[in-house]
């Protein structure tokens, strides 16, 4: 029996444009529409941010709750992840969504640069996101973009702050935080697999590294990340032309690796999730 690949689709995340591809969703329409392609096409998990009519990222919560609701008429039993993220809102409004009880949400355990700002994630926002994940029953996806958020998501999973067992998504590419270079990938891998050894981890890669990951992450045994958010491209010259043509990408590579997409069921057991209501 291959082993499941759980592919996680970022159907828009907080920048890029129709200018950028006119194939990123947009309105909570687009996005329902988007997500259900990438759901056929293969994708268990959707990470989710929302936007403001003109575009720009939000963290309204009644954004959020429409997409939920879309998607869950339309992905019978796709795992649901909103985003915390630091680009749709400023402190505590970051984790307005949140009583909208999703199965997870992304939690990054400390801070980084970013291409063109500090994205900061302070001690006391952190454990305040922590905790009101742990209120209300939400299995955090820990952001990892540097050795010192494994290690901090490692302290609090023992605390008690974090829902066990970990997940943890290793994100590589972004300018000024990690580079993409694969010893330092395969030490992630081997020092959360020490420090957690019940843990799951998804690899997520940026921009035209989105396809490295893939394969690197397919090797060692994780799980996927793709999807516009990232990367709005197959190749340099080919513009995505949907969420689904990307989720389709991994799907073709998962044999490669004697691997296969995990279903709805298998990918809420792997992330110790109760299954789909």
């Amino acid at each position: 029996m291959t082993a499941p690949c759980i592919i996680t689709v970022a159907i828009t995340g907080s920048l890029p444009t129709k200018a950028d591809n006119p194939a990123v969703p947009i309105t909570i329409d687009e996005q329902v529409e988007s997500t259900q392609e990438a759901f056929e096409a293969g994708a268990t998990l959707a990470h989710c941010h929302v936007r403001k009519d003109d575009g720009t990222p939000t963290s309204d919560p009644e954004r959020f709750g429409r997409l939920m609701e879309g998607l869950r008429k339309h992905c019978p039993g796709m795992i649901i992840q909103l985003s915390t993220g630091g680009r749709s809102g400023a402190g505590r409004e970051r984790g307005g969504m949140l009583p909208l009880k999703p199965d997870m949400a992304s939690l990054a355990t400390g801070s980084v640069n970013f291409p063109t700002r500090v994205y900061d994630n302070a001690p006391d926002l952190v454990s305040w996101l922590a905790e009101d994940m742990i209120n209300y029953n939400i299995k955090p996806e820990v952001e990892a973009f540097d050795l010192s958020m494994i290690f901090k998501s490692v302290e609090m999973a023992q605390a008690g702050r974090i829902q066990g067992p970990l997940h943890v998504q290793f994100v590589m590419g972004v300018k000024n935080a990690m580079p993409v270079d694969r010893p330092t990938f395969e030490f992630y891998v081997s020092t959360l697999k020490r420090l957690a050894p019940d843990a799951t981890w998804t690899g997520a890669g940026i921009g035209k590294d989105q396809i490295t990951l893939n394969h690197w992450s397919l090797e060692l045994g994780g799980h996927c990340r793709t999807g516009l958010e990232d990367n709005v491209r197959l190749d340099r010259h080919t513009l995505a032309p949907s969420n689904a043509a990307l989720v389709q990408r991994v799907v073709d590579l998962c044999e490669q690796y004697g691997r296969r997409p995990a279903s709805v069921t298998e990918a809420r057991s792997l992330l110790s999730l109760p299954a789909a209501a």
